[in-house]
């Protein structure tokens, strides 16, 4: 089973296949990969899985997948 978390592009870097970003998830902040959503800005919520974001989701889903998984106290609650 896999399991995807929102988290939002708070920076960029790179370019093309190199491409990272800090994501933010509840206030904790990682690099990832963002090659494969060549499309992703600033501000934009990702998908990640595995260190990858895999898509771009609307900021609505994100907080509500959030709120969810706080609930579960799998993330902390302030996003």
């Amino acid at each position: 089973m896999c399991l995807a978390i929102p988290g939002q592009i708070q920076s960029i870097e790179g370019a093309e296949m190199e491409r990272t970003g800090k994501v933010s998830f509840g206030g904790v902040v990682k690099s990832i990969m963002l090659a494969c959503v060549p499309d992703a800005k600033v501000g934009d919520y990702v998908m990640v899985h595995a260190g990858f974001a895999i898509s771009v989701v609307d900021e609505k889903e994100a907080l509500e997948t959030l709120k969810y998984l706080a609930a579960m106290d799998a993330v902390p609650e302030n996003p």
